[in-house]
């Protein structure tokens, strides 16, 4: 699951803040494979959630994000709606990676994509269009 998140804040001028995270969750019976995709792309966290027989990968660290998450799945892509909730979670992260997040603006619109337990945060701005 790709996330982008934006919450209040003033500790930044535009009175809000901008994260991202990547996650991905398996049976617990799999805890050796999401174990061997950390190790891979050396980075992120592996949580085993025995009450929900679940353990998850997640990544939140913006530099291992856009240096090994993202050149994973334009190395490896995606197919179907989660392409598209990747296409857009990327046009995110390259206005993060331009520093576009940081700047006041008055956005257009907020709207989040519900697909199947696939949840994306759009923050679109003015000066994009």
């Amino acid at each position: 699951m790709f996330y982008v998140k934006i919450q209040e804040s003033s500790l930044y001028k535009s009175g809000s803040q901008v994260l991202i995270s990547f996650k991905l969750g398996q049976h617990s019976r799999d805890v050796q494979l999401i174990k061997s995709l950390k190790e891979y792309l050396a980075c992120g966290e592996c949580y085993l959630r025995s009450d929900q027989k679940l353990v998850e990968f997640f990544c939140t660290k913006f530099s291992d994000i856009d240096e090994k998450i993202i050149p994973f799945f334009e190395k490896y892509p995606l197919k179907g709606v989660k392409a598209l909730d990747y296409a857009d979670f990327c046009k995110v992260a390259g206005l993060m990676k331009n520093k576009a997040h940081l700047i006041v603006s008055c956005p257009l619109f907020f709207f989040s994509l519900n697909y199947k337990d696939i949840y994306i945060y759009l923050y679109i701005y003015y000066y994009l269009f």
